[in-house]
């Protein structure tokens, strides 16, 4: 039997869209989704919320001077039928700014869109806003869909193969059943309500993920009639910061987000700032919410509704640029362009010839400086991986003027096209082969770790028994437990992590973050060591230490050669509001320093590095390193061949 067609029915207070399968009714004119109706299940949105905080648009923004963060659950004030037919309707809920809310309203046009198509699962959702000129200046901190699913229902969250459990009741968070830990999202589960849960900890943080790596993530009902509830997110293209930045996605409530603007893990860095009179508008989704059910004796439901969820979203992104968007503020694909090429990587100390960037971050993003794509928060990203031989193709890329940026795991640094990249409507522009040249001075005497932006390949140790979320117990992601941080004085009590090289293993000698050391009732500082050997340096050479930083947290460091009390060769000054130790990141912003050392401060023998982070307000404030290399000075090296 052929799919029904989608129907709108209008009333007074609601709208409703029906296509047989799933029926979403929203607040009018608000265009807050109220209900979602879905195999036999009359709504499920948590029934006991109010209507207004089941399935949302929200944001948070501020008007300068103020720095505090208003939030703001977009409502709409009008209502209006875009498209409606039997295959697609496609509804709106416009609000208007006007100047008499200039600090009481955030200054944007907001339009939220939803649509329905026959026979489709689930529906679309996506807003566009807008900043118009003499409009005044502000800024946003996040911005974001979110739904809150029935508490009755639905348990057992996934949001990657390896990463999904039945998760505790929200009412388990609270007190007495759970137990505030060191910030307020981190909460011991000291009585909850399913007594196997007692003695975890649970932590939004802990479910952060990539953006590259967040396509498809929800929540299962185990009921009689099992039903998975979850958003797809097609591409990335409209979130901030490029394919690592990490977001929040599901977690208890239960709760699911399509986060678009966020500084979690990198700060402020990712909240964009708008002038007066400064002109911006932007789309952000579709993204969809996809609702699927299993039989009630399916042996194993959970595993055929999330790989049914998977297999949906790898269509919903082969799909992209959606044919049914009726806005002409959302490129079809006959107005994108797309850029193919190859990047291969030059460094002589490693090959005499070009080496291909396997694995190559590359892409789109508004033209800045070299790795200005990680703290870009305004415009659109487009983002391929290069293959084996460095082969890369972008596609979608709405028109207009771009740089192309890349990285490449295995090297440091940023690489940058030289010329503006031009997109026109169907354009397909191949960029013949591109040579990134990695930062170096000389050739490698030794490193620490693995030039991949994480800080995963060192020492990362097991929770203190206290506070384990059973999750990431043998799990490779074992750094998303919480406390972590207080490990360090633990294995540290009294003296710093010393690393010899040559000797030390850095994934069993090196802590995955340097981080302050509680004594007493303060904090402080730490210093770590390389200790190295050296042979006959000049003093007249240039050694060069390269220090990449996976994160930071309102920490500085410093760099002091064999002697700890000397005034340090290189400070980076007080840098990074990532907060990736306290949100079990394991990276945030990258950074990149490179520190030169004169041959006179080395000796023949035995040397010592010391690394310094000397802030030390909070238990938080530290730095995770990406990887460390001591260069040696130049030499001469032949030119490479392809």
């Amino acid at each position: 039997m052929p799919p029904v067609g989608v129907r709108l029915l209008i009333e007074d207070n609601h709208v409703v869209m029906d296509n047989g399968m799933v029926q979403v009714t929203l607040s009018n004119p608000g265009g807050i989704v109220t209900g979602i109706s879905y195999n036999a299940i009359d709504n499920l949105l948590e029934v006991l919320n109010d209507e207004s905080n089941r399935g949302y648009w929200d944001l948070v923004w501020n008007a300068p001077p103020s720095s505090t963060g208003i939030f703001d659950v977009i409502k709409g004030t009008k209502f209006e039928i875009i498209k409606e037919s039997e295959d697609q309707v496609e509804i709106s809920f416009t609000r208007t700014w006007e100047s008499t809310e200039e600090g009481k309203a955030v200054p944007l046009n907001i339009d939220k869109r939803f649509i329905m198509l026959r026979g489709s699962s689930g529906f679309y959702s996506y807003a566009i806003y807008e900043h118009s000129r003499d409009w005044p200046a502000f800024s946003i901190g996040e911005t974001r869909i979110a739904f809150k699913l029935r508490k009755d229902k639905f348990h057992y969250m996934a949001i990657a193969d390896d990463r999904q459990r039945y998760m505790p009741l929200p009412d388990d968070r609270s007190r007495p059943r759970g137990q505030q830990l060191a910030y307020p999202e981190a909460v011991l589960l000291v009585n909850p309500i399913e007594p196997s849960l007692r003695g975890e900890v649970d932590d939004k943080y802990q479910y952060s993920c990539d953006n590259k790596d967040s396509q498809v993530h929800g929540w299962i009902s185990t009921d009689d009639s099992p039903v998975g509830f979850w958003l797809i997110t097609p591409t990335n293209e409209f979130r901030t910061g490029g394919p690592v930045k990490q977001n929040l996605t599901s977690h208890v409530g239960p709760t699911t987000l399509s986060v678009f603007v966020s500084s979690h893990y990198t700060g402020d860095d990712l909240a964009p700032r708008f002038e007066a009179g400064e002109e911006w508008k932007k789309v952000f989704g579709p993204v969809f919410v996809y609702c699927n059910s299993a039989f009630n004796d399916d042996d194993d439901p959970v595993h055929r509704l999330w790989e049914d969820a998977k297999s949906q979203a790898v269509s919903e992104s082969s799909s992209w640029p959606y044919s049914f968007v009726a806005s002409e503020d959302f490129p079809a694909c006959d107005r994108r362009g797309n850029v193919g090429g190859r990047l291969l990587v030059r460094d002589s100390y490693i090959d005499d010839g070009y080496i291909p960037a396997n694995g190559a971050y590359v892409g789109l993003a508004p033209p800045g400086d070299a790795g200005s794509w990680q703290r870009e928060c305004k415009g659109y990203q487009f983002w391929s991986r290069a293959d084996e031989q460095g082969f890369f193709l972008i596609e979608n890329i709405h028109e207009g003027e771009h740089d192309l940026y890349a990285w490449v795991p295995g090297f440091v640094g940023d690489y940058k096209y030289d010329a503006l990249i031009t997109i026109t409507p169907g354009c397909d522009i191949h960029t013949g082969d591109l040579v990134f040249e990695p930062p170096r001075n000389g050739p490698t005497l030794w490193e620490i770790g693995v030039p991949d932006r994480s800080a995963a390949e060192f020492y990362v140790p097991d929770p203190n028994p206290k506070y384990i979320n059973r999750l990431y117990v043998d799990h490779p992601d074992k750094f998303r437990q919480y406390g972590l941080w207080e490990r360090y004085a633990e294995l540290y009590p009294d003296s710093d992590l010393v690393y010899t090289v040559g000797v030390s293993d850095y994934r069993k000698d090196w802590f995955f973050a340097q981080v302050t050391r509680k004594k007493d009732d303060k904090y402080d500082g730490t210093t770590w060591q390389i200790q190295f050997k050296l042979d006959n340096p000049k003093a007249t050479d240039i050694y060069t230490l390269r220090v990449a930083l996976a994160s930071a947290t309102l920490a500085e460091l410093q760099v002091r050669v064999n002697n700890p009390k000397a005034s340090p060769v290189f400070s980076s000054g007080l840098i990074g509001r990532d907060n990736s130790i306290a949100r079990h990141g394991i990276h945030g912003l990258y950074w990149l320093f490179g520190v030169e050392i004169g041959g006179a401060s080395l000796v023949d023998g035995d040397n010592n590095i010391f690394l310094t982070q000397p802030r030390s307000l909070t238990p938080f404030q530290g730095i995770m390193y990406d990887y460390i290399r001591l260069e040696g000075p130049p030499s001469s090296s032949s030119s490479p061949t392809v």
